[in-house]
């Protein structure tokens, strides 16, 4: 706690030396030079930490340690690069209370981790040129376009997956639910959404909804629904052949990882209907195993750093890079880390009652994965600091301990 709090003091004490030195740079004296070094090496000191046991313990003893201090059912990790898995390990059990064991092959719900496979979804059309990247979002409903307000009319595709449309952040998802077939409620969202946006394009509010206007688009361009499309364009060409849509598990079984509370009680069902309604699908209701979502995120890593991939470089590119620098791609917040040796991409996903997180450091080529089957801020804080940041730790000291 000591390290972090120190650190985050000297990253903005870091920070705005930098700046306010740089602005007067001709007048540099030796005194302030000197100063600015020694606030430079402790930050790089405390962003770029010693090891300690991240590489004397297997991985799977680190996952335990870190799922034992805050009391989860579960904790699951991999390490990945582009050439693949590096480590993987799952520890704990399927629920609470029981004595059987998560395995490396089971089942995680992904939540908003979804989002960044629905934008590759979008980047197959726009490979083809059946769609463009700055295409008005209204220029797929004609129907409602003399009634949705002047605010949204020019709206794009790049801004609603960059959460720059202004669209309210959800809507009454099992109201929606309960109208027609599944695309028939993603137009209606889409309509109720275009009608009444929250906030000024522009400007940067996460919302699920944007991915089910995405979805929308997606339908009405490939005719079928998001569901089929997502599976014939991304899942199956990558091989990720566990990849489901909702809640995990046979009902009433305990054959995959049961949800969870934020209390660390189990909720008392599992399956595919324990999650958020099906039309929220583009927005964060994918689940598969680790190895499957290591393939996407590897695809992801190498399309990054052009390396041979499933779509063309240019999406990688375009969904990887920051709309208008407000930290936020096609998918991916974008954000930079020195271990990450420039920009770092990330991204986290909750239905609260499951909680996963990724890291890609393109530069360098690995990323890291967590999952638990818990939601709340004691799985978020032992997937987002604690896990994922051993895990970096242990793969960054492992190539320095190579490193002739």
């Amino acid at each position: 706690m000591i390290i972090r709090i120190t650190y985050v003091i000297l990253t903005g004490l870091y920070s705005f030396t930098l700046a306010f030195l740089m602005s007067k740079v001709s007048h540099l004296s030796n005194i302030s030079i000197a100063g600015l070094t020694l606030v430079t090496t402790c930050y790089l000191l405390l962003t770029n930490p010693a090891p300690a046991d991240t590489t004397s313990q297997s991985l799977a003893s680190i996952l335990d340690s870190i799922r034992l201090k805050y009391n989860l059912p579960a904790l699951a990790g991999a390490i990945f690069t582009t050439d693949g898995v590096v480590e993987i390990a799952a520890v704990g059990v399927r629920k609470t209370g029981t004595t059987i064991p998560v395995t490396t092959d089971d089942l995680w719900h992904l939540g908003s981790d979804t989002k960044m496979m629905t934008a590759a979804l979008a980047g197959t059309f726009v490979a083809q040129k059946r769609l463009s990247w700055e295409d008005k979002v209204i220029s797929f409903f004609p129907e409602i376009a003399d009634r949705v307000p002047v605010a949204t009319r020019n709206i794009t595709l790049a801004q609603v997956l960059a959460h720059q449309a202004g669209l309210v952040a959800n809507l009454d998802w099992r109201a929606l639910s309960q109208t027609g077939s599944l695309t028939q409620q993603r137009l209606l969202a889409t309509e109720m959404a275009l009608m009444a946006p929250a906030y000024p394009p522009g400007t940067y509010h996460y919302a699920n909804t944007d991915y089910v206007v995405v979805g929308a688009i997606l339908e009405k361009i490939g005719g079928k629904p998001w569901e089929d499309l997502i599976s014939e364009r991304i899942f199956r060409p990558l091989g990720m052949s566990s990849v489901g849509f909702g809640g995990t598990g046979t009902l009433g079984q305990i054959d995959q990882p049961w949800p969870h509370l934020p209390t660390g009680l189990p909720v008392s069902e599992n399956g595919p209907a324990v999650d958020n309604p099906e039309i929220m699908g583009p927005a964060g209701t994918v689940h598969c195993t680790m190895k499957d979502w290591a393939k996407f995120l590897i695809d992801q890593l190498r399309g990054g750093v052009e390396m041979k991939a499933l779509l063309p470089i240019s999406i990688y590119q375009a969904m990887q890079m920051p709309v208008h620098n407000l930290g936020y791609g096609y998918g991916w917040s974008v954000t930079g880390r020195p271990w990450a040796g420039g920009k770092a991409l990330w991204h986290n996903g909750s239905n609260t009652l499951n909680y996963t997180v990724c890291w890609l450091a393109p530069a360098k080529k690995f990323g890291v994965l967590v999952c638990t089957n818990q939601g709340g801020s004691s799985a978020e804080k032992a997937c987002s600091s604690d896990a994922a940041d051993a895990m970096i730790l242990r793969y960054l000291a492992k190539i320095k301990a190579e490193s002739p």
